[in-house]
């Protein structure tokens, strides 16, 4: 078997920070207008892709390449692996600069002729879920397809439904929801993929485990509902029994 070819891609943000991800690109000849793109998203964010084998069920790089696909995996800001101060450079900025910075890979790789930006897919689980589930939605001009794996849509339930409430306080906003003068309510509903659905032009898969505890099922559920009232977009949601935060038994 000849595998991809795999590098490290590094970019430099609209707001002039470095960031680098993996890159694979098929073999043969690129197309005239660059390959199609799978954008594949982390979570945490407080994780990382290392440049090693992107072979697992959620990291099916080699896969994609096999068939005609660049497969992209940013270490968005936020990420491990840089430093304790990158990893908090998320903070209190709930899909801000952290998820700008996938449409500014995109847009890097697309000027350098290697993707076709018309054809840029993206996926990823949990808050790599989310941020597929954003690019479905406040991000949608950007993104021809999403599939987003245990998403958050709704940071708002989202606290009412998981079993790690205090992280969204430690790790992600500093925050509760009913922190400043005016509660903290409003902010967190624009940033969630459900109060921009009405603007996804994106064709959307939504896969969720329905005994998830620490991202509720709910929460495709609330996309999926917002999304099938509020548009004519193609959308599709799948749960899968017996399956928590990541599947264990299903492909």
């Amino acid at each position: 078997i000849t595998l991809a070819p795999q590098t490290t891609f590094t970019y430099t943000a609209r707001d002039g920070r470095q960031i680098e991800g993996l890159l694979i690109t098929p073999i043969g000849e690129k197309p005239k207008d660059g390959w199609p793109l799978i954008l594949t998203v982390h979570g945490g964010p407080e994780a990382h892709y290392s440049d090693g084998w992107m072979t697992g069920y959620s990291a099916a790089g080699q896969f994609g390449a096999g068939d005609g696909y660049a497969v992209f995996y940013p270490n968005y800001r936020g990420s491990t692996g840089r430093g304790v101060a990158y990893a908090k450079e998320h903070q209190n900025d709930y899909a801000g600069a952290e998820f700008n910075d996938l449409v500014d890979g995109v847009k890097v790789l697309a000027s350098a002729g290697v993707i076709d930006e018309d054809r840029v897919g993206i996926t990823g689980g949990s808050y790599g879920g989310y941020a597929s589930m954003w690019g479905a939605t406040a991000l949608s001009e950007h993104f021809a397809a999403s599939v987003a794996f245990v998403g958050i849509s709704n940071q708002i339930s989202k606290f009412g439904t998981s079993d790690i409430p205090n992280e969204m306080h430690l790790v992600h906003s500093l925050k509760w929801p009913w922190d400043d003068a005016d509660g903290h309510w409003m902010e967190l509903l624009k940033r969630s993929p459900l109060f921009h659905a009405g603007k996804s032009t994106t064709p959307t898969l939504i896969m969720h485990g329905e005994n998830d505890t620490r991202v509720h099922p709910s929460q495709s559920m609330e996309l999926y509902r917002s999304m099938k009232v509020r548009t004519d977009t193609p959308v599709r949601l799948v749960f899968y029994p017996g399956e928590g935060h990541g599947n264990r038994k299903a492909a």
